[in-house]
């Protein structure tokens, strides 16, 4: 890795591990979604819905391929669970502390805006030279991958395992070798274990959360825009509008021009000293954490294991996981996997489920096709995001389960749908 040195100098993404002592409080890394404006009215009639209370789990070992059992209820295909529907970025958003809740949430209700995510992000040194990262969870950021990467196993398995996957650009200029370890200056050793085209300007790879939150990475310093092809010029002025001096906003895709501007300004900003670990700890601190775990045990109808399922997340109602249930699997009639690898009733993505999964009936194992902990798990991932304080945040917990207002809709009309079934 001693040629790395030899290298030109890389675009200037170290100021975003510059950090002011009077601007010690960052927004954490996951971002809120804002709901476009309206109310969600429509509901799903009792009479379309199945009935819980009859309908049993599996009472063995769940199939991995559906099997659909005959009823006059349709059986719903598998939508793929939280973060996988393809939403390639349109701009990135570098900012040297993380945006402002307000600023993200203005910049979500833009017109063509259609969603936006934050990540973490640095840079690092290998042998002196320097190597910018995104900290990422797999899950989420699948869906921002071009779609060849997205059907990549390997690198998403590599990210959830704590390796490195570095930008193909990357590998190529620093002669990086799959499969070999560097050292990184100051910090741990990293595996490089596959290579991808992100296409993000600047970005020379990928680590998961945990793997950047020990190499120091600041939480939300990244920002992903998503919107029309057609409207890019658009989104990027009204970004920029609403933006400080202290952040800079690049074309994802644009020409060389567009690239070169962008360069040009990370190039002009000063950088500043690296945040202290004191600080990072306490940006770290805001990253949401897993919900309690609390055992279902394993009851005779989905009604029952709902119900059971829902005080893992005090506040979440058993409706909203029953409507997921049935949108996401049909009441496990559905189990996928899914085209984008998501598995199980609650259709989970692996790396999604080591962080969130739970083992909801006490058998020892967090199984990814079992009901009893499969829905647990889903009340513990929604109830990380905020399901449990009802309201916005639940729309917004349920919004981080699938990217789409859509989905938050139909789910939050089934929901009413069996809260009055079952009064």
């Amino acid at each position: 890795m001693s040629a790395v040195s030899h290298l030109p100098r890389l675009w200037a993404f170290v100021t975003m591990l510059a950090i002011v002592a009077a601007l010690a409080v960052v927004v954490g890394a996951v971002f809120l979604a804002t709901r476009p404006a309206g109310s969600l009215t429509a509901t799903a009639a009792e009479s379309d819905l199945p009935d819980l209370a009859v309908l049993a789990p599996p009472a063995g070992p769940p199939t991995v391929e559906p099997t659909p059992a005959p009823s006059a209820a349709p059986v719903t295909p598998a939508t793929g669970g939280p973060g996988i529907t393809l939403t390639p970025p349109r701009l990135l958003v570098i900012s040297q502390t993380g945006l402002p809740q307000q600023t993200e949430e203005d910049i979500s209700r833009l017109k063509h805006v259609v969603k936006i995510d934050s990540f973490d992000g640095g840079a690092i040194r290998i042998s002196g030279a320097g190597l910018n990262l995104l900290a990422v969870d797999p899950a989420r950021f699948r869906a921002w991958a071009p779609k060849a990467v997205a059907e990549q196993p390997r690198v998403w398995s590599a990210l959830a395992q704590g390796e490195f996957v570095a930008d193909s650009s990357a590998v190529r200029r620093f002669g990086l070798v799959l499969g070999s370890e560097y050292q990184v200056d100051g910090g741990p050793r990293l595996r490089v274990a596959a290579s991808a085209s992100f296409g993000l300007p600047g970005v020379d790879g990928l680590v998961g959360m945990e793997t950047g939150r020990r190499l120091g990475l600041l939480p939300g310093v990244a920002l992903l825009v998503h919107g029309p092809e057609k409207a890019a010029t658009t989104l990027n002025a009204g970004v920029r509008r609403l933006l400080g001096s202290g952040a800079q906003v690049v074309t994802v895709g644009g020409g060389r021009t567009a690239r070169a501007a962008a360069d040009k300004s990370a190039a002009d900003r000063p950088a500043t000293a690296k945040t202290t670990a004191k600080t990072t700890a306490k940006a770290t601190a805001k990253q949401p954490r897993a919900a309690r775990r609390v055992a279902v045990g394993r009851p005779g109808s989905y009604l029952d294991l709902y119900r059971r399922s829902a005080a893992v997340c005090p506040g979440l109602s058993w409706t909203v996981l029953a409507a997921i249930g049935q949108v996401e699997s049909s009441h496990g009639r559905n189990n996928g996997p899914s085209s984008a690898g998501a598995q199980g009733p609650m259709q989970f993505m692996p790396a999604t489920w080591k962080a969130y999964g739970v083992d909801g009936d006490g058998d020892g194992v967090a199984d990814i096709w079992s009901p009893y902990d499969a829905v647990p798990s889903a009340a513990n991932y929604l109830c990380a995001n905020g399901a449990g304080q009802g309201g916005k945040k639940l729309e917004k917990a349920i919004w981080f389960y699938n990217h789409s207002w859509s989905y938050v809709s139909k789910v939050m009309s089934i929901s009413q749908g069996y809260a009055r079934a079952y009064p």
